[in-house]
């Protein structure tokens, strides 16, 4: 299926893709994600399209599938297995759905902080993980993982102050195993769902509570829905971009370096729109309502010590992954 010049590019955000060049492309890679158009993944999205399209002389194009038109994040991994597109977002902790080491940058305060992340992502534990994709799951990752954020923790009944304002709390997770693990082991009650059905699972109270970072939060209006934002930055995760390994082992060389340079460098310019956008979303949430607090989350992580979750992940990841990230992150359990 090839898309239109004006569906490559959403909503005017950018001009087109191929300013120069007449000619078809030689290589039209189909790109879906799940983000919504005005968030950084999509924008960022559009500029590396814009410098592959520009560095290949016309000869690579993105076709551009955004905000869940394809459907939710799962589905679009089942996609980009198949080869029904190209290219998809998964987080880590989606990519567990089949392979569970990708979880591992996403454990329940595994990071105090980007300070030691980003070396550790950026360096062997994800150079660990990306090799574990190439070998096992069908899909080849970019380098650089997109930032998604600290997630924190939102609720239509009451702040979450300690993990006991966790127990039976009805509260919806992506299907994401590590995440559902983590709320359980707090005693809460996780509904694992697409994101496509988070809005409607909280305006109809099929789940009372969400958890996701600030941005996200801001930019798919769930202050409308929720009264309350506890902070806990339980779990940090990212954007791996990934290629469906028949359609990048099929690409010259050449390509394949425009390719991921565009979404390498673009990674970088995301990151730093995130980091911006933590430092002033709270105070518009604030302004439309939203009712913060910080909650304590040494009784969280006496939680999951106590409840087995850092021993469950460590025999479900292995010790070799688990070492390298505790050489980043610190002990953890």
């Amino acid at each position: 299926m090839r898309a239109t010049r004006r569906s490559l590019i959403q909503a005017a955000l950018a001009a087109p893709l191929r300013p120069r060049f007449a000619k078809a492309a030689e290589f039209s890679l189909r790109v879906a994600h799940t983000a919504p158009l005005r968030f950084p993944l999509h924008i960022r999205l559009v500029e590396a399209a814009e410098q592959i399209v520009k560095e290949s002389n016309g000869q690579v194009e993105l076709q551009i599938f955004p905000d869940s038109q394809l459907g939710g994040d799962n589905d679009l991994l089942s996609q980009a297995r198949s080869g029904a597109v190209d290219f998809c977002q998964p987080t880590g902790q989606i990519l567990a759905s089949i392979l569970p080491v990708t979880a591992i940058s996403a454990l329940g305060f595994a990071w105090p902080g980007y300070d030691k992340l980003w070396p550790a992502m950026d360096g062997e534990l994800g150079a660990y993980v990306r090799e574990q994709i190439t070998a096992k799951a069908g899909l080849v990752p970019m380098e650089r993982m997109w930032d998604l954020g600290f997630r924190h923790i939102t609720t239509s009944t009451k702040p979450i102050r300690t993990a006991d304002d966790l127990v039976g709390l009805k509260i919806r997770t992506p299907v994401a195993p590590s995440l559902v693990t983590l709320f359980r082991t707090l005693k809460a009650a996780p509904l694992a769902m697409q994101f496509t059905e988070l809005y409607s699972a909280l305006q109809t109270h099929i789940a009372d509570a969400e958890e996701n970072p600030l941005t996200l939060i801001q930019a798919t209006k769930l202050y409308e829905v929720q009264k309350y934002c506890s902070l806990t930055g339980h779990v940090w995760d990212g954007h791996w971009w990934v290629c469906n390994a028949a359609t990048w082992n099929g690409l010259p060389d050449p390509v394949k370096q425009v390719v991921a340079k565009g979404f390498n460098d673009a990674a970088l310019r995301e990151r730093a729109d995130i980091a911006a956008g933590d430092a002033s979303v709270r105070g518009d949430l604030e302004a439309k309502g939203l009712i913060f607090n910080t909650a304590d989350t040494t009784s969280f992580r006496e939680g999951l010590r106590t409840g087995g979750f850092y021993k469950e992940w460590r025999d479900k990841l292995g010790s070799e992954p688990f070492a390298i990230l505790e050489k980043f992150a610190g002990k953890l359990g």
